[in-house]
């Protein structure tokens, strides 16, 4: 079995650089590189005060601790490629926006550069890893691409190794996993690739969390288990329109429903629509697959999940307009949270991003305060969200605060759309003192205490509530 000496992360991402930094913590004896072209991200990575390109909890300890001793940060990536013994690919793989299967196909664009890029440059063998998330037998074009390029003694082997981590907890999901999912060919090569990396995990994963499977089953897994996730996300949110009509409450639902031992309780908490870089983006590959396959009830079954979603997001920002004597025009919005969920600074498909747009749209103003999203995010989000609108005209209508206080004075009204836990103890009787009367607060993420807010005065209105208090 090859011993796994060296590895190189190509992709500094969200997902390379957590995922890598962890394993050169827990594995002192392997060389760790993380390569990737751009330079302003690695100078990031290489910070002297450790001011990081990604906001995750714990993620700057473990940087601390692994940097300089067997953690490097580098834009050399022909020199990553040439002395690692096993590659990660953790590149991009966002939705296609145009050409066939655009708005579902994953673009592997950054998949297939990095496999030709690797194949270019490797001189011996080594085991390719996809990280990134994938549509099932990628790895079969990855493998095509693979053996028409090498070097006269550099084979290949492929495996798949999805990451299932939850963005604001992806240290905690690295250092203790549920599991860790490893792909390959049932061949005695593909096993004896798998054995090399279950090797590298076994530094600090239980044997019993470590899962062999086939190449295509782990390929599928990572879009499944998202799917089933933001399944119940959808399904949760579906019954908060039903609470809101009927006058049920979608917390004590969501709550008598996880007591049931056969449903749980995770991922019963009704908001505003889920968002992050993963759950849309692999439905939506769910969805062209099934397509692809001529499966197309099953197709249809999985596009209903973005639906309600979508829904779940125009539904909120009208019950603002609607509840606001019906037009928002001149009117303030302090919106609390650009992020998709708390303990992040991501924003892809932020729920925050698609309410401010149709606040725009109304002509309100907004006021925008997020304590960890840099602000160029946040307007280069507002931009792509409405690309004909130019970002000039955009900022006359929508301030960033450096505060939520700040964000709330004068305002009409108050938006949640973020969960952040500094929210459950801003200073509301100040809130409310400055802003215009009749206050009103729309709770989009089931986070305040909405009879407290009610008794200060506040116009209260909550996801998953009939009543407005």
């Amino acid at each position: 079995m090859p011993r796994v000496n060296a590895i190189c992360c190509i992709g500094a991402g969200y997902v390379g650089g957590p995922t890598c930094a962890v394993i050169a913590l827990k594995c002192p004896h392997i060389r760790v590189t993380i390569v990737d072209l751009n330079q302003a991200r690695i100078d990031a990575w290489n910070s002297p005060d450790f001011h990081l390109p990604i906001y995750e909890p714990g993620l700057d300890d473990v940087v601390r601790k692994a940097r300089g001793r067997n953690l490097f940060f580098s834009t050399d990536v022909d020199k990553g490629i040439r002395e690692a013994d096993l590659i990660f690919v953790s590149v991009n793989t966002p939705t296609k926006k145009s050409g066939v299967g655009a708005g579902f196909a994953a673009d592997l664009n950054y998949v297939e550069l990095a496999t030709r890029r690797i194949a270019a440059t490797a001189t011996s063998s080594k085991i390719v890893v996809e990280k990134s998330t994938v549509p099932c037998r990628t790895a079969e074009s990855m493998r095509t691409i693979l053996d028409a390029n090498s070097k006269l003694n550099a084979r290949f082997d492929i495996l798949s190794n999805p990451e299932f981590l939850a963005e604001g907890t992806a240290i905690k999901d690295l250092l203790a996993p549920d599991r860790v999912l490893i792909g390959s060919l049932q061949t005695p090569e593909g096993k004896e690739a798998s054995e090399a990396l279950c090797e590298v995990y076994q530094n600090w994963v239980p044997n019993e969390k470590i899962l062999t499977v086939g190449l295509w089953s782990s390929e599928l897994t990572k879009l499944a288990a998202n799917a089933m996730l933001a399944q119940r996300i959808s399904s949760i949110n579906a019954l908060s329109a039903i609470c809101e009509a009927t006058g049920a409450n979608i917390a004590e639902v969501a709550h008598s429903i996880g007591q049931d031992s056969r449903i749980g309780p995770k991922f019963l908490r009704a908001s505003v629509g889920f968002g992050g870089s993963c759950f849309q983006k692999d439905i939506l590959n769910l969805v062209y697959l099934s397509e692809s396959l001529n499966l197309k009830e099953v197709a249809e079954y999985w596009k209903q999940v973005v639906t309600m979603n979508e829904y779940q997001k125009r539904r909120f920002s009208k019950r603002v307009v609607d509840t606001l004597f019906n037009t928002i025009t001149g009117k303030r919005i302090a919106v609390l949270g650009f992020a998709f969920k708390a303990d992040t600074g991501d924003t892809r498909e932020s729920a925050a991003i698609t309410l401010i747009r149709d606040f725009q749209a109304e002509k309100a103003l907004v006021n925008i305060y997020d304590p960890q999203v840099e602000h160029n995010q946040i307007w280069a989000d507002l931009n792509e969200a409405s690309p004909a609108t130019p970002l000039a005209t955009i900022q006359r209508q929508v301030s960033i605060s450096s505060s939520a206080l700040e964000a709330c004075r004068n305002a009409d009204a108050v938006v949640v759309a973020t969960e952040w836990a500094e929210f459950k103890t801003i200073d509301w009787k100040a809130v409310y003192a400055g802003m215009n009367k009749p206050a009103f607060i729309f709770d989009g993420r089931l986070l305040v205490d909405a009879e407290e807010l009610a008794a200060i005065g506040f116009k209260v209105t909550v996801i998953g509530r009939g009543e407005r208090l």
